[in-house]
């Protein structure tokens, strides 16, 4: 995967960013909205993109286009900044293959010694028991 090529494949809308902030909001197209669209992209492999499809299947729309938001910062630039780094962070986490477990076998003196254990537990309150005549 080659982030050059993947970022020269999104697209960027500027709009209106919304909440509070006086006249700045209601004439300064601050927020930052990207557009990237998985199915015609030439910068993944088809490996990549299925794993990316399968990864982030309830991010995408039907039409296979990743959208990010961001209007945290007055500036338009620094929105898009933003924007991309957590564009990025997110394709780079969906493509991590994570390893197998190996599932560990439970040592043979770890089971005697819980058995052992259960055994004196069990003797502590037998004895606590009233004896029978």
């Amino acid at each position: 995967m080659d982030k050059d090529r993947l970022i020269s494949e999104l697209q960027f809308k500027a709009v209106r960013s919304s909440g509070a902030g006086g006249q700045n909001v209601n004439k300064v197209s601050s927020k930052v909205v990207l557009h990237f669209d998985l199915k015609d992209s030439q910068a993944v492999s088809e490996e990549e993109r299925e794993l990316l499809l399968s990864k982030l299947d309830n991010k995408l729309t039907k039409e296979q286009v990743l959208i990010l938001n961001c209007d945290e910062d007055r500036s338009q630039l620094r929105n898009k900044e933003i924007v991309i780094k957590r564009f990025l962070l997110i394709i780079e986490g969906a493509l991590k293959v994570q390893k197998l477990r190996k599932p560990t076998k439970i040592p043979r003196s770890v089971i005697e010694k819980r058995l052992k254990e259960k055994r004196s537990q069990s003797d502590i309150k037998q004895s606590r028991k009233k004896p029978k005549f």
